[in-house]
């Protein structure tokens, strides 16, 4: 080992960065944060090119005080603690004196403050890490910070930040969930001079839901509460209504700090998979109030993560009340819906009739005279074939089910084209013209010479298994095919849901998706977040066929829908696209952006227990020869299981 160097404040300050400022994001985290412990009432956050050009914070805080506005920059330098026994009893979000050092060592800084007390204001430039000026400036009462030129003396870092439009959807989300965490503060967010968020600061936590998440969600939610002698919890809890196939809409705070805790976020959905139907994620606003002396914030330099005194405490005071609130909204909503139904049937009972037989004395004689003198226009009714089949209970019962009546064209190899190109220009009926003059004979050989040229033009198929023999269907879910003394089993749901599901892959990529016009444009109103996710990933909707537009603020309008199969749900196909984009990134493969397609595929193929004719298995085998991968189904179970002679013979023992 070398000899042991004692590393400068310039060098040791960007290490510490790596750690603190990991992107634009946690600049923005750091700095509102401050303004909060400052006690501002108004925060304006402001961002050029995802927070890479310039991150602006202004508050109306107490402010830094002139004679501290150099030691603010210095590591380890903080106003929230004095000695390590502070540490187990923080009240405040921010207390390790990190942030400013480590952002100022790796940008461009420029701080102007007015302390209360003060009559002047101060301002300081500092770049990477170098005080330039320091002298007095004209502001309000507050602070004001400028961060430019993030990461621009650290290159390395520079490159590993994500796309203009993703840093910004991560400043919306943070903005967000700080603001969701201090309802009595009025947020204001700006992204490239664009108003992005405003809340109200009134207080009132539910009308901050709204102004971040949208009037559905805000209208659709349960609130609850419960307090102990060590913890509190309150929240809000979704209905399955405003369920999501992402966790992006929950939140979690506990003394007022924005943090990330497996054990909570499982306590709550345990809770709500408990009234649900759904395979899909709650959204969750909680709250959780402990003694500092049961937490512990200094575990990550983020402080995202905590580790609390007694997890089971924890894990049971949320589920217990989650589970109460959503068990009490059931219950209300039966007791509403029985309500109303004794009230539909009290709006319209019937008043009870009573007739006076008496003074009714049909004559039968009369009406048989009748009926016997026109005899004559009544015609013998005889019902039609069609009538008549339709009671057929075996036809009416095969065309309940989805079949496959249409064979696969396949195409022919190169060897055969060329031998058919050769058999149809010596062909005898070409050759010997009978009744059919010369010219005409010219134009049918030019004709067919020419289609089989364009035959061989095209992409040729090429199967992936053999041709099988179809013997039957087994339990009337698997077919059987035989082909060289190996047994094939095919799974008929799977196949067929595998065939569908590139059909509709191959149509995204090849742009020749069913669009349909919708008669009445669907509005969406959506999160900050999700709206970001939008705009990041259009060309990914544009190609799946959505024509959209923005509809003012974080609304859209879907005015042209791609439809899928037989059944169309715009709504519900944006957002699972949207949700599984949120999930699992961009994504560079087909299947990851459309993998609602597979879920929908799944629903509309044949399914377990359907009788399946001869043709039908053939033509579903036969298809299924010629897709790009036919041993998988979208979900990755096996379509194809095959059993050679050899293993059958072991099975009965034939050989040893």
């Amino acid at each position: 080992m070398g000899r042991i160097n004692i590393l400068d404040q310039i060098t040791s300050n960007k290490i510490a960065a790596g750690e603190v400022v990991e992107r634009p994001s946690s600049v923005v985290k750091e700095l509102v944060e401050n303004s909060i412990d400052a006690g501002a009432k108004n925060i304006i956050v402001e961002v050029l090119d995802g927070g890479e050009s310039l991150i602006r914070i202004i508050d109306d805080g107490i402010g830094i005080h002139s004679e501290d506005m150099e030691k603010a920059f210095m590591p380890h330098a903080t106003s929230k603690i004095n000695n390590v026994e502070d540490i187990y009893k923080i009240s405040t979000l921010g207390f390790r004196g990190e942030a400013l050092a480590s952002i100022a060592s790796v940008a461009k800084v420029l701080l102007k403050t007015k302390f209360k007390e003060d009559e002047f204001g101060s301002e300081i430039y500092i770049e990477a890490g170098e005080i330039k000026h320091k002298r007095e400036a004209a502001i309000n009462k507050g602070t004001l910070i400028e961060v430019r030129d993030i990461f621009y003396n650290v290159p390395a870092r520079k490159k590993f930040l994500k796309s203009i439009s993703r840093e910004g959807a991560l400043i919306n989300d943070i903005v967000s969930r700080i603001a969701l965490s201090n309802p009595d503060i009025s947020f204001k967010l700006y992204n490239n001079n664009k108003s992005i968020l405003h809340t109200f600061g009134n207080g009132n936590l539910l009308d901050t839901i709204r102004c971040l998440y949208g009037k559905q969600i805000s209208e659709n939610l349960l609130y609850f509460e419960h307090h102990t002698d060590a913890i509190s919890v309150f929240g809000y809890i979704g209905r399955e209504e405003i369920s999501r196939g992402s966790r992006n809409n929950q939140s979690i705070f506990v003394n007022n700090r924005y943090i990330k805790n497996k054990l909570i976020t499982v306590a709550a959905e345990n809770a709500f998979k408990s009234f649900s139907t759904v395979n899909k994620y709650p959204f969750f606003t909680i709250f959780l109030e402990v003694y500092p002396e049961f937490v512990d914030v200094n575990i990550h330099p983020t402080k995202a993560e905590i580790k609390f005194n007694d997890d089971r405490q924890v894990f049971k005071i949320v589920f217990d009340n989650i589970h109460n609130v959503l068990r009490k909204d059931i219950a209300d909503s039966f007791l509403v819906a029985e309500n109303s139904s004794e009230n539909i049937q009290d709006e319209y009972k019937v008043e009870e009739i009573t007739f006076n037989y008496n003074a009714i004395k049909p004559d039968y004689k009369e009406d048989y005279n009748n009926v016997k003198s026109n005899n004559e226009e009544f015609k013998t009714y005889s019902p039609s074939p069609e009538i008549i089949n339709s009671f057929n209970l075996k036809e009416e019962e095969e065309k309940a089910f989805p079949k496959i009546i249409e064979k696969e064209v396949v195409s022919i190899p190169v060897e055969l084209k060329n031998e058919i190109y050769n058999r149809y220009n010596t062909d005898d009926k070409f050759n010997n013209i009978n009744n059919v003059n010369l010219e005409n004979s010219n134009n049918i050989k030019k004709e067919i010479t020419t289609n089989i040229e364009e035959d061989i033009d095209k992409p040729i198929k090429i199967p992936k298994f053999p041709k099988l023999k179809v013997i039957g269907q087994f339990n009337n879910t698997y077919i059987l095919g035989e082909y060289e003394s190996i047994l094939y089993l095919i799974d008929q749901h799977a196949a067929h849901e595998k065939i569908l599901f590139e059909e509709y892959l191959k149509a995204i990529e090849n742009k020749e998706i069913v669009v349909q016009t919708l008669l009445i444009p669907i509005t969406l109103e959506l999160s900050l977040d999700d709206f970001s996710y939008y705009e990041e990933n259009k060309n990914v909707f544009d190609n799946a066929g959505f024509i959209i537009e923005d509809f003012g603020s974080n609304s859209i309008r879907l005015i042209e829908v791609p439809y899928f199969l037989d059944k169309l749900n715009p709504k519900e196909l944006f957002l699972s696209i949207l949700d599984n984009l949120k999930s699992l990134g961009s994504g560079k493969t087909t299947e990851v952006k459309y993998n609602k397609i597979a879920t929908m595929a799944c629903k509309a193929a044949v399914k377990a227990n359907d009788v399946l004719s001869y043709n039908e298995m053939e033509a579903l085998i036969e298809r299924l020869r010629f897709i790009d991968d036919p041993f998988n189904c979208p979900h990755g179970r096996p379509t194809i299981v095959k059993f050679t002679s050899y293993e059958l013979d072991k099975k009965f023992r034939r050989i040893v």
